[in-house]
């Protein structure tokens, strides 16, 4: 059975794109493992700390090397993703031996999806630029379909995201197709 890993770019509790992931896994079902990763505990990239590496990024790694695939759910902040996933992304294009850039890393080759919840542009710009920058890492990505979502009224006065049937329907096709894909 195939491992997916969810990562989702929001720390808060409440998120929508955490809510987004939970409604893919009801389509994933038992068609495959998915874990979430836990990755508050990542320091910031500091080649100071680099090697050894931190704990929290080698639980990262383990976690990333583990999986077939990796499905990122992700806000659009200022027209880009938010800094602890370009974080967390440049732990995973680090060489795991220091000064060993022959070595690809965990991220390298790794099947890669993503979907976002946000404004009204629907997390266009930052999974453009999570695209180029996976592609820089070299990892393997999906590049459609892809699912973005514009938030409606509800959940910016509300807290309550509701997605219509045509995003239920597209979250369920790129579900399906990232599957095929790993």
């Amino acid at each position: 059975m195939k491992n997916i890993l969810f990562i989702v770019g929001s720390l808060r509790k409440g998120s929508f794109n955490r809510e987004l992931a939970a409604e893919v896994e009801k389509y994933i079902g038992s068609r495959a493992n998915v874990t979430y990763l836990d990755y508050a505990d990542v320091p910031l990239m500091n080649q100071d700390i680099e090697f050894p590496a931190p704990e929290a990024v080698t639980a990262l790694r383990g976690a990333v090397e583990k999986a077939d695939g990796v499905w990122l759910f992700t806000p659009e902040y200022n027209m880009s993703y938010p800094g602890h996933v370009k974080n967390l992304l440049d732990w995973l294009s680090r060489p795991l031996v220091a000064g060993d850039y022959a070595t690809p890393t965990v991220i390298n080759g790794k099947k890669v999806t993503m979907s976002g919840a946000g404004g009204k542009m629907a997390t266009a710009m930052c999974r453009e630029k999570l695209t180029e920058l996976l592609a820089f890492f070299k990892a393997d990505i999906m590049k459609e379909p892809q699912t973005g979502v514009a938030l409606n009224v509800e959940a910016w006065t509300e807290g309550r995201m509701i997605l219509t049937p045509e995003q239920l329907s597209s979250l369920k096709a790129q579900a399906d197709a990232f599957l095929n894909f790993i």
